[in-house]
């Protein structure tokens, strides 16, 4: 049986990609699981049947015909193949060498088995810390987020407390929810709640399956002594001020639809689910 599948949705990201693998792989090697690799290409140009003619061992590429999205592409992926635990993974991430990152999930997972959902330590390249884990947004935490009224007052703590800034990040613990950029997953989870809602497109799939996990019973853990190092290309947020990109950039209109969706789903069920789990 397959011990961990790895999922990676390729848009037009192919060197990232293949720059992912290779350290993935490296530092993987004498792990002693059988790892395997999913990647769905979101109908790209930029030759990701390349992929295959690397010294990539177990490695699949399923070509779509349009762009899913997020979520459904990594459906895709996850029904694919049969495993005991998903690494959900973004392309523009870089494990480093002799860290024996896949072990370090899978044992910690292995030692819990309440938990459905863990997410690594997640640092910039340059080595700094990169929020990661969350608390489940209010309504007006997006606006605070991305515009000068979550720079003082009421707004600010709305933000922090979001962005979980009081939270030692030096410590394992639950949390409510970890960036969909790295999600190891077990298959008797989503066997239980079922795999990304594909109503949202791009963005807030991750918060969603989080929540869902809780519902169901499923913890969700960060994981502080297993990092991974991220470029965070973050598409919606390339052009400031919400109005301006509203108006400009196509990114963040989407995320805006994916919030309203998220927020309509769970209109009335606003709770923080890590205050009851301890």
């Amino acid at each position: 049986m397959i011990d961990i599948c790895v999922t990676i949705v390729n848009t037009n990201e192919t060197e990232l990609i293949r720059g992912c693998l290779k350290t993935l792989f490296a530092d993987s090697a004498g792990s002693g699981l059988n790892i395997y690799t999913v990647i769905v290409d979101n109908s790209s140009t930029d030759n990701p049947s390349s992929l295959l003619q690397e010294n990539f061992s177990q490695l699949n590429l399923i070509l779509q015909k349009k762009n899913l999205g997020f979520g459904k592409a990594h459906n895709v992926a996850i029904c694919s193949t049969d495993a005991k635990y998903y690494f959900v993974l973004n392309p523009d991430t870089i494990f480093e060498p002799g860290q024996n990152f896949l072990r370090k999930l899978y044992d910690f997972m292995e030692a819990h088995p309440k938990v459905g959902v863990a997410g690594p330590k997640i640092v910039y390249p340059d080595g700094s810390l990169q929020y990661s884990c969350y608390r489940f947004p209010s309504f007006w935490q997006p606006i605070y987020s991305r515009t000068k009224f979550g720079k003082s007052g009421k707004g600010k703590l709305t933000a922090d407390r979001f962005l979980m800034k009081d939270f030692d990040h030096n410590k394992t613990l639950p949390v409510d929810w970890v960036m969909g950029s790295a999600m190891f997953i077990r298959k008797r989870a989503i066997d239980e709640v079922g795999v990304f809602d594909d109503r949202f497109w791009m963005y807030a799939e991750d918060s969603d399956w989080c929540r869902r996990m809780w519902e169901a019973g499923w913890a969700v853990y960060y994981v502080h002594d297993i990092i991974l190092k991220h470029l965070h290309i973050r598409a919606s947020a390339k052009i400031p001020g919400i109005i301006n990109a509203l108006l400009k950039n196509k990114f963040a209109r989407i995320h805006l639809v994916s919030w309203l969706k998220y927020f309509w789903k769970w209109r009335g069920n606003h709770k923080y689910y890590v205050e009851r789990w301890r």
